[in-house]
Parts: C-alpha cells; structure tokens; sequence
C-alpha cells in the first residue's frame, strides 16, 4: 500500500517553491527596512502556553489544537499561532530590556485540526510580526502601513482591501459584551447552532459568522463603537488620522472581530474577493496585556500575521525552472574526471551547470538535454582529451565549435551574459530557480 500524505497537509513541489521564495525574501526586506529582526522558534510548547494566551474559551483551544502527553507526562501542544511564541521567548530571554519597541518577526509552519478546503490546512504556514513595548496609537499605523507595503512588493496591494476596528479595552467592552448577548439571545431562532453556542462562550465571534442565514441578524448588532470609552474612541481617531497621513486607504468596518481573546483597541484585515470563504489573507491588532499575562511585564504590543498558502495563491501559477546553462556531456570516464573539474570551477562562480556522468551514449545524453531545456551542450570524449579540446554545440541550431580545455571554464561563465543580451534573465538574486523573458514571469497557466 502506498504511504500518502495527511488530510490537510501538503506537500510545497519544486515548481511552487519560487513563489514561496518570493515572498519570504520579500518579507525579510520590508520587515527589515522597518527595523524588524527574524526569530525562529520551536514546533511546538506547553499547552498552558495557548490556553492562556490564546483563551480557554476560543474555538482553537477548545477545539482545534494538536496536543498530546510527552513520555513524561507533559502536555505539549503544536503551535496554533506565533504570538505566543514569540512572547514567551520575549519574556524567557529578557528580551523587554531592549529599547521599545521591541521589533521581532518569525515565519514557518502552525497546526490546527480545520476542515481542510482551498486556503486552509491544518499544517499551514504565516508570517508573523510583533512589536512590543510602545503603546502609541502610531505604532498600530506603522505596522498596518508596513503590512501594506509587503503586499505592494508583491505587486498584489491593489487587490486588497484594508479594513480596520476597535475592539475596546477592559473598561468599556464589558458594557458591550453584556448588550451584544441580550441582543443575540432575543434573535436565537435566526442564528445558526454555533453562533447559538458562542453567544454563551465568545460572543465577538458570533460576529464573524459568514454564514447567510445569520448576517441578517448580525448586520443590525449593537457596533461596539458605540460603546468606546474616550480613551479607546481618542485612540481610534489617531490610528486613523495617522493612516490618513500615510496615504493608506481604509474601510472602518464595525463587525471586523478577531479569533484570540488577547486583541484590545485596534483590529485590523486584509481581505479578498479572490480566494472565497477564504478572504482573510492577513490580520492583526493590539494586545497590549498579554505580555503580562503570560508572566511578563506589563508591557503593550501589536502585530499581524499573514497566512502564506493564501498569498501563493494570490501569486498563482507555478514557475518554470530556469535551464541550466550549459550541460557536459562527458563520454568515458576520463573525460568525467576532466570535466567534474571544470563543473566545480564554473558552479563556483555562480553559473548552473549540469553534469552527465559518462554512462550513458550521445544520443541519450542529447535528448536529456532537450528535456532540461538546456540551450548548451559540451561534449567531450577520448578524442577532445586527445586534443585537450571541447566541443560546444548550441542546441537549437546544431551549431557548434571547439574550445581549449583550459579555457572551458570561461567560456561557461560567459553563457548567461550572452543569454541575458537576447532578453532572457534568470531571477537568482532571491535564491529562486526560476526564469523570466523580458519582464513577465513564464508560469504555467494553472495553480496545482
């Protein structure tokens, strides 16, 4: 029997890498304009970590973790999220000594138990930011403008839209929890089961409810900007005069809600028509008692995280791999000996080059070629090293002349200069095997 992957797990093939490239480098030079630094944390922590983080009473908690007893008896939990994460790394390794705000980001592989569909897996991957130590509204602009430049690097910015909220704080969310459940519970009839069931454990999220029996309801809810204490409402106004100064377009969209517990004051989308149920691309918000929450002081923080599936899918299409330069054809093992010299020397100097390995005949190795897409051939055999001579054979034409060995290595490195005048330039400055002519990208014309 054929050992498959897991429901809701998936393999990143070599033709979807580039893109994922893409985007990783992308996120390591915005970020790191804006003065962010990577940290990389483990897989996974113990359970109390997200219990208490996330909230006891969210649906990850209570239903979607992966947690299980280590030999010891420990209960571990697989990262549903980052944030936590990265707090209890701030906090452990007395990060909050550092001048505020502490400006971190980190990116990889999270874990939920979700009903799989396009979009969402239950091994997904994000990038997460966080900035902790500055509770000044221009904070939560920075990172929202910060946020919308990766995706203007990306060339997908004009496909988005930024939507904002406030969530309140301690003081003037109480107030607004208790009338949002009176409300609910009088239109229980109208709500679908879980909306029923969240009314009495986490009403906020009954707001973000997509299904269309219950937006009726929801649409004419109480707004909890009705109810922010000056405090918070001052907050929002400069959040937003801040946005406005940056040029930054925004919709104030007064049922955008938040899935953690942890979120006060600013909430934050970015959302698609592109990708269905799935149009969250990005989100974030303040959480400024969560640091001491998790035994920390008790410092403000905010931040965001992007699901990176659905920016590849955004992206679309998958890369065609970029041909090597040329391909040597040694023909004996002798000539591989030579030849695996020359290979090294050539790949050293940055130049892709591919190797046959003496065994099989021309015709094979030629047709081998012809598959790469290989533009260049070298062949050599008894009677070049005879001669200390190589032949180069151009593939499309059948063209081809003799070189000295010695001299092989810098007619190689020269190929990609020659390729490059006619238009043709291979994208490596991002570590991507991916090519492009002129300025579009080839892609196949479907996402796998």
């Amino acid at each position: 029997m054929n050992i498959k992957s897991v429901r809701g797990v998936h393999d990143i093939l070599p033709a979807e890498a580039p893109l994922w490239q893409r985007l990783e480098s992308a996120a390591r030079r915005v970020f790191g304009a804006y003065g962010y630094r990577e940290i990389r944390l483990p897989l996974f922590e113990r359970t109390e970590l997200f219990a208490r983080g996330i909230g006891e009473v969210t649906d990850i908690v209570q239903k979607e973790m992966y947690t299980f007893a280590d030999r010891t008896g420990e209960s571990l939990t697989l990262r549903p999220e980052a944030t936590a994460s990265v707090l209890r790394a701030y906090i452990e390794h007395g990060l909050h000594v550092q001048p505020k705000p502490v400006k971190l980001y980190t990116m990889g592989p999270m874990f939920r138990y979700e009903r799989p569909q396009a979009g969402r897996y239950r091994q997904f991957h994000q990038l997460d930011v966080e900035a902790i130590g500055e509770d000044h509204p221009a904070v939560d602009a920075e990172v929202i403008g910060m946020l919308v430049r990766f995706f203007a690097e990306l060339g997908l910015a004009d496909r988005l839209a930024l939507h904002i909220n406030s969530l309140g704080d301690g003081v003037c969310r109480p107030a607004y929890r208790e009338r949002l459940v009176e409300y609910l519970r009088q239109h229980a009839a109208r709500l679908c089961a879980e909306c029923r069931d969240r009314t009495e454990r986490n009403p906020l999220r009954v707001l973000d409810c997509k299904k269309p029996e219950c937006r009726p309801v929801l649409d004419q809810a109480p707004s909890l900007l009705d109810f922010l204490c000056d405090p918070c409402a001052d907050n929002f106004t400069r959040v937003r005069a801040y946005l406005d100064a940056m040029g930054i377009r925004y919709v104030v969209d007064r049922r955008l809600v938040r899935g953690f517990d942890y979120y006060v004051r600013t909430a934050f989308e970015l959302l698609t028509t592109e990708l269905g149920a799935q149009n969250a691309v990005a989100g974030g918000g303040r959480y400024d008692g969560l640091v001491a929450l998790l035994g920390g002081p008790p410092d403000a923080a905010t931040g965001f995280a992007i699901g990176m599936e659905r920016v590849v899918l955004l992206l679309g299409g998958t890369t065609t791999p970029c041909p090597p330069a040329a391909f040597l054809i040694p023909l004996g093992d002798q000539a591989l000996t030579r030849l695996l010299a020359v290979a090294q020397e050539v790949r050293e100097r940055g130049v892709p080059i591919e190797l046959g390995y003496g065994t099989r005949k021309l015709r094979a190795e030629l047709e081998r070629a012809h598959r790469l897409g290989v533009d260049h051939v070298v062949i050599v055999g008894e009677t070049e090293l005879g001669r200390e001579e190589a032949i180069i054979r151009e593939m499309k034409s059948g063209s081809q002349r003799t070189v000295r060995l010695a001299s092989l290595g810098d007619e190689l490195a020269a190929l990609p200069e020659r390729a490059s005048s006619t238009g043709a330039t291979a994208l490596r400055s991002e570590g991507a095997a991916a090519c492009e002519v002129g300025s579009a990208a080839v892609t196949s014309p479907e996402h796998p």
